[in-house]
């Protein structure tokens, strides 16, 4: 008998985005030829949709792909093109007739995106609020305008920020419209690690919540403090006992306040306990 183990298929995968900078998508490319760049149509969870080919084509063994991975259907056509351009002009569209539904209605909502599937078969509204919203007449409005499946779907400010884009605090693009993929926890312990001024205009984006940036650093800083005497403790150094005054992580250094009344910075490496 053959003994030997059987291998595990291989399937063709590829990369998709459907937003020039949004979040990258894997689907089944089997049977297809696709380059970098090139318009396709696929199958979503929520019907079909254009996208772009991200990466380009590679192998995958079938049990480290998810269960449901949807197929990419074909290359877009020129009538392909002109369906979407079609459907931008009625994203544009009901972008403006539901806001104006949102105001005479008094509804506490704001609306971010429209996104209108390639067959018109269902069109998503995106807002954000602070509390539940009863959208129900709304809902009535824009299908009795559209005669489609309509979804009104809250997301959060950080997801409001990525969709509509900007420039941070540190004047470039923002980190989740360029390239971050996902969204980590940002906490305020990471701005304290950091000896940063917690002061809510410096370390609060466009979104109004914590920078993305803190957890970037964070973790270089919480491992170089190990070895760094904490601000208050009593230390030996090399011009004589003293205690700790201030941290520069960056730099492993301390100012420490000798007895004698005078400050000296000293290297971490250079610090007994006192």
């Amino acid at each position: 008998m053959d003994n030997q183990p059987k291998t595990k298929p291989m399937k063709k995968i590829v990369g998709v985005r459907f937003k020039e900078k949004g979040k990258i998508y894997t689907f089944d490319a089997s049977g297809m030829i696709l380059s970098k760049g090139d318009k396709v149509i696929v199958n979503t969870e929520d019907g079909m949709a254009v996208g772009y080919v991200a990466t380009r084509i590679r192998l995958s063994r079938d049990n480290k792909l998810p269960p449901n991975l949807k197929k990419v259907l074909r290359k877009a056509t020129e009538d392909d093109a002109a369906i979407e351009q079609g459907n931008v002009e009625m994203e544009k569209e009901a972008f403006c007739f539901c806001c104006d539904r949102i105001t005479k209605r008094g509804l506490p909502m704001k609306l971010v995106d429209v996104e209108c599937l390639f067959d018109k078969s269902k069109i998503i509204f995106y807002f954000t609020a602070k509390d539940r919203v009863d959208f129900r007449k709304l809902v009535k409005d824009l299908v009795q305008k559209y005669k489609a499946r309509i979804e009104l779907r809250q997301i959060w400010v950080r997801s409001e920020a990525r969709i509509c884009g900007g420039i941070g605090i540190c004047g470039r693009e923002l980190c989740c419209t360029s390239f971050l993929k996902n969204f980590v926890p940002v906490t305020i312990k990471m701005a304290k690690e950091q000896n940063m001024l917690l002061n809510p205009e410096k370390i609060s984006g466009l979104c109004g919540r914590l920078i993305c940036c803190l957890s970037y650093e964070y973790d270089t800083y919480r491992d170089a403090k190990k070895i760094m005497p904490k601000c208050g403790k009593c230390v030996i150094t090399p011009e004589g006992r003293g205690k700790v005054l201030r941290q520069n992580i960056l730099d492993s250094t301390v100012v420490v306040g000798l007895e004698e009344g005078s400050e000296v910075v000293v290297s971490a490496h250079n610090i007994k306990k006192g």
